[in-house]
């Protein structure tokens, strides 16, 4: 294993969840640093993303696979200190961001080289860490399930979130039209800003009717869910002929009913996926893809995260907290 100079301790303090509950079973514990193995680098920690399977996690309801650390955290940036076997010693010293399947919240993170981008130079650590989680979710489920493609409409629910802010910008960047939902109209003007073609306020309108009037009657091509339940049939009746509709969380329940005949008589299709469980081939594939199609608008500051807010790492707790206020807007990141 190659390293450079910098030395760092044999352990550290880093966060994970004691019992399933609520935010406050997160709290610091002594872990050992990681080693890189073959095709991984050893990062120091810059910034952390805050994301929702980081709340399941926390709550029992998703765990790591075997072997992977019970540290939370997604996706970090980091700086390089240490290489395993196979990977080129010129990355020492450069900054990654990397999506990682667990191990973020802590000074210390293992990652894997192909899941890795190195950081454009306009972003800064705390940008960085926000965006790997987002872009390999939304490049897998907007574009190569959802098959969405210039010219076509997607209706993005969620919008003001994290994944929401993203999947706008590079719908926009595809030369897609974009309607978004959101909870507070005093959003839309930056929604807007960020290549939202129209936005819907869900509480006070019918997102439905809303949808097809936008449309002139069509409907969308994609939904991207990230709500489930019964918005499920709702979003049916909001699709165009041929729609793709691609659940990628469920906050109102995972449970659904749906008529068959409807998408049978109107070709609509549905999918789901989640980032976790992908095959590090799988990943792999899309981080190659993501490098092709995304990262050259990312270097020329075409998509660039929202920060909402950082939070210290022993606040982490409060982060969660804040995340599942719903009164979010774009990325919650934790810095050491």
């Amino acid at each position: 294993m190659s390293e450079n100079s910098s030395s760092r301790p044999s352990s550290m303090r880093a966060i994970i969840a004691r019992d399933p509950g609520n935010a406050s079973v997160l709290t610091m514990a002594d872990r050992p640093v990681p080693e890189p193995a073959a095709g991984e680098v050893l990062l120091r920690v810059l910034a952390a993303g805050i994301n929702r399977p980081d709340i399941m996690q926390r709550q029992g309801i998703s765990k790591p696979a075997p072997g992977v650390t019970d540290v939370l955290g997604l996706e970090v940036c980091g700086e390089v200190v240490a290489c395993g076997p196979g990977v080129e010693e010129s990355l020492l010293g450069r900054r990654l961001m990397s999506l990682v399947p667990g191990g973020g919240y802590a000074p210390w993170c293992v990652a894997a080289v192909d899941h890795s981008f190195l950081v454009p130079a306009g972003l800064s650590d705390i940008e960085a860490a926000a965006l790997p989680e987002g872009l390999f979710t939304v490049w897998h489920n907007l574009f190569e399930l959802g098959r969405l493609r210039m010219g076509e409409t997607v209706l993005v629910h969620g919008a003001a979130g994290g994944i929401g802010t993203l999947a706008i910008q590079m719908a926009h960047a595809a030369g897609a039209t974009v309607i978004a939902t959101a909870s507070d109209e005093t959003r839309f003007a930056e929604l807007n800003a960020l290549g939202a073609d129209a936005a819907i306020c869900w509480p006070t309108t019918d997102f439905v009717q809303a949808c097809l009037d936008y449309t002139e009657g069509r409907g969308a091509d994609v939904v991207l869910d990230v709500v489930g339940g019964d918005y499920v049939r709702r979003n049916l009746q909001a699709m165009a002929f041929g729609g793709r509709h691609v659940s990628l969380s469920f906050m109102q329940g995972s449970a659904v009913q749906v008529e068959l005949l409807t998408l049978m008589q109107r070709q609509l299709s549905l999918h789901s996926s989640t980032m976790r469980p992908q095959t590090r081939q799988e990943k792999t594939r899309m981080a190659q893809r993501i490098g092709h199609h995304v990262m050259p608008l990312i270097k020329r500051g075409r998509i660039k995260p929202r920060v909402h807010r950082t939070f210290s790492l022993e606040d982490a707790a409060a982060s969660h907290e804040m995340l599942e206020s719903g009164k979010v807007f774009g990325k919650l990141v934790l810095t050491p």
